[in-house]
């Protein structure tokens, strides 16, 4: 007789779960049958005993099926996605999707909201007046079949069993657990109906994941249950020992992404990122014979302007301005106090606390310390300093956006300790750490 306490019982004594019991107490889960206690103490034994592969393929693919799994039938190409385990200045997201409908992908985004230090690519979605993170399914999948690319949030309908659970996870101190961070970052991207995945597992001081090694743990993991799963996936190890991109924050994340797509600015690290992962995904999911080719394509979409219109159609039919490009300042505007942020010294910008950074942006209003909070989508940094750069006394690390001058101050102090310096040049990480192809 299956019983939710018996399974519980199970997992704390570091015996294997089948796929009948898991079925079973996620069922459980999403029913209400199975009590927030005993979430919580299968999350605990989770956290402690572990999951073999066949346990979280399984816990997985429940999770996945315990709500609604999108169908495509009718698209004329790839579905493929891409899903970053966040950081600091991430954008990655804002162009990689229609970057990869340009060269003829099919992008259903279900992306988050950002919590702690990390940003959330809705919370930046938002800064634009207008934009619909939440449309009816019927639309979402009309505007990824007309235009390739959809950005928004997750329904009560994609893996409510994952939706519960998390919650629970995240008060009683059983997050960082690989098997439970696999199910549930998975469960919601495959309720995609998903082709193939790209998936980016950031590592460093900015990252859930800080060391090299437990990033690739967490990619081992993801790449063998995804493919398991019935979903080509890799994924691409990145560093997140310092922001990635020139801003943080969501409205200047946005123009920051903007001027990316036109041309105007590339970050370069931000740039070697988005096209390691959108090569990834034309690769995977069969748009590209090579990596050249993948590229060439690539370069193509952003030289013509190809990714730029996808992105430009992207926000008009979710409900955002149609001229937000040309435009962009007029609609995406930024907090009215603005500060220079120095080093404490001249010299090469040595170490970043860049999870600090991304809590500067939290204490400005940027973020939330807690899911309902409300987030200013105006305030936050540009002209972020990078790992090895040369400053001089009157060159500033960052810019603060801020809507009065105390929070402007509070967050530069922040800013100016998370940056160590050197008077000796600094040589900075690799950006990309590793690769994991998909397993057959």
């Amino acid at each position: 007789m299956l019983l939710p306490q018996e399974i519980i019982r199970a997992k704390r004594n570091g015996l294997e779960l089948n796929r009948e019991q898991i079925a079973f107490f996620i069922k459980g889960v999403t029913s209400g049958a199975v009590t927030d206690s005993q979430i919580a103490a299968f999350a605990m034994a989770v956290y402690f005993q572990g999951m073999e592969m066949h346990e979280r393929v399984a816990l997985t693919e429940e999770m996945m099926h315990s709500g609604n799994v999108l169908q495509w039938h009718d698209m004329p190409g790839p579905i493929v996605d891409k899903h970053s385990t966040g950081g600091v200045s991430d954008s990655v997201s804002l162009m990689l999707g229609p970057l990869v409908a340009a060269c003829g992908g099919y992008v259903p985004m279900i992306a988050g909201r950002g919590l702690g230090h990390t940003g959330g690519t809705l919370d930046k979605f938002e800064s634009i007046p207008g934009y619909n993170i939440m449309p009816s399914e019927t639309s979402f999948k009309q505007i990824v079949k007309d235009i390739g690319v959809a950005i928004i949030g997750q329904t009560d309908e994609i893996a409510p069993a994952d939706k519960r659970i998390y919650g629970i996870r995240d008060v009683t101190a059983t997050v960082d657990s690989i098997p439970m961070i696999t199910a549930s970052i998975l469960s919601k991207k495959l309720s995609a109906g998903l082709g193939s995945l790209a998936m980016d597992v950031k590592t460093g001081n900015g990252a859930f994941m800080s060391t090299l090694e437990d990033a690739r743990l967490l990619a081992e993991s993801i790449v063998a249950v995804a493919n398991q799963a019935g979903v080509p996936t890799s994924a691409t190890i990145t560093d997140m020992s310092q922001p990635l991109g020139s801003t943080a924050g969501n409205a200047t994340e946005m123009l920051e992404a903007i001027d990316y797509l036109t041309g105007k600015y590339r970050n370069p690290r931000l740039h070697e990122v988005t096209m390691a992962l959108a090569e990834q995904m034309l690769l995977l999911s069969g748009l590209a014979t090579s990596k050249q080719d993948a590229l060439s394509k690539l370069n193509h979409a952003l030289d013509s302007g190809a990714a730029t219109e996808k992105f430009s159609a992207m926000v008009h039919a979710l409900g955002g301005p149609a001229d937000l490009v040309e435009k962009a300042g007029d609609y995406v505007q930024l907090a009215p106090v603005c500060k220079p942020v120095f080093a404490t010294t001249a010299g090469y910008v040595q170490h970043i606390e860049t999870r600090n950074v991304g809590l500067a942006v939290v204490s400005l209003g940027g973020g939330r310390t807690e899911p309902s909070q409300k987030v200013d989508h105006a305030v936050g940094l540009t002209e972020l300093a990078s790992l090895g750069q040369q400053i001089s006394a009157d060159q500033p690390i960052a810019m603060v956006y801020a809507r009065t001058e105390a929070e402007a101050e509070a967050a530069a102090a922040s800013v100016q300790a998370a940056f160590s310096m050197s008077d000796q040049p600094v040589e900075a990480p690799p950006i990309i750490h590793a690769l994991l192809e998909p397993t057959k």
